[in-house]
């Protein structure tokens, strides 16, 4: 969204394409939109870099105060930190409501570089979970041909879409049990359900021996929540060191729901003497997985079993036989 309002704005606005007049207008109908009020601020922020009378800022400036001293924001509810650091900012420029843009040089050169250094300070503003979709679907392929490269996958051309793409059966079939944790997660993703692309979801099955486990391990990009569909389950995470890894556990019988955050080390484990199953949504197409043990002990190349035992406060002999084991 971002760049299909301000980057059209900015340019509009450098080259002056559009009066002055009209940009309040623009300004009244953007305004709402959240993603405006940290365009706002990083505006102000590289006026206050660039000068306030290099070209962009001559124009921009006095409008983003007019808007602020408007009655626009109200409706927003937004936090008062950051409305009263934009006029902060503008204070400190001494820019006033009727303050009249200079008229500078209007050299290409400098033109350019402003669009540049303006886009260099926004363009690295990301949301922290998977974009959002830009068109109603976008069916991941492998190869390139009749598709355009999105998020990592090739959209299949949209004429030749069907209703297998976003179909799939694989998790109404139990997992292999036969392994060193007693347990087995079958995925539905982006790399075996194209559909997924851009979605932002997927979904996984999730077995357990009596006795086994999904030990602990951490989803890098996503926040997983879980349901209990057989069996009982003891579930939990530890949060971050800043929060004294603190323990959040609870024992979940059949249709019992229980989150764990985005990033968090979190486990489960089977208490009961017969299968259990569990069916969870992660909130990426591609959550990815780290399992701690495997991880730590089973690294290729291995980590140097002296930092290890440093590390858990252990003999380095106790390390090697871990690492042999993984």
């Amino acid at each position: 969204m971002f760049l299909f309002f301000h980057l059209p704005l900015s340019l509009i606005i450098h080259q002056r394409f559009l009066l002055l007049d009209f940009l309040p207008k623009i300004a009244r109908k953007l305004i709402f939109f959240p993603s405006i009020m940290m365009s706002l601020r990083i505006c102000v922020q590289f006026c206050a870099i660039k000068g306030k009378f290099s070209l962009i800022c001559s124009d921009l400036l006095p409008e983003i105060h007019r808007v602020l001293q408007s009655q626009l924001l109200r409706p927003l509810s937004l936090p008062p930190t950051i409305v009263d650091s934009l006029h902060q900012s503008l204070k400190s420029m001494s820019i006033e409501e009727d303050e009249v843009p200079l008229t500078l040089p209007d050299s290409p050169r400098f033109r350019v570089f402003d669009v540049l250094s303006l886009l260099a300070l926004t363009l690295p503003l990301a949301i922290a979970s998977d974009p959002s979709p830009l068109q109603d679907f976008c069916v991941g392929v492998n190869t390139p041909a009749s598709g355009v490269f999105v998020n990592g996958k090739f959209c299949k051309d949209p004429r030749i879409v069907n209703a297998d793409d976003f179909f799939s059966s694989v998790l109404n079939r139990p997992g292999n049990l036969n392994n060193a944790v007693g347990s087995n997660v079958t995925t539905v993703n982006v790399d075996n359900l194209g559909g997924l692309n851009t979605l932002g979801i997927s979904l996984v099955r999730i077995d357990y021996a009596p006795n086994g486990q999904n030990p602990p391990h951490t989803h890098p990009r996503a926040t997983e929540i879980l349901v209990v569909q057989q069996g009982t389950l003891l579930v939990g995470f530890v949060s971050s060191n800043q929060d004294r890894n603190r323990l959040f556990a609870k024992t979940l019988n059949v249709g019992d729901v229980f989150v764990f955050p985005e990033g968090l080390i979190h486990f489960q484990f089977n208490l009961g003497r017969t299968p259990a199953v569990a069916i969870a949504a992660l909130s990426s197409q591609n959550a990815g997985v780290i399992t701690i043990a495997n991880t730590v002990f089973g690294s290729n190349p291995a980590i140097d079993p002296n930092v290890l035992a440093r590390a858990f406060q252990m003999d380095a002999n106790v390390v090697r036989d871990l690492q042999n084991r993984f």
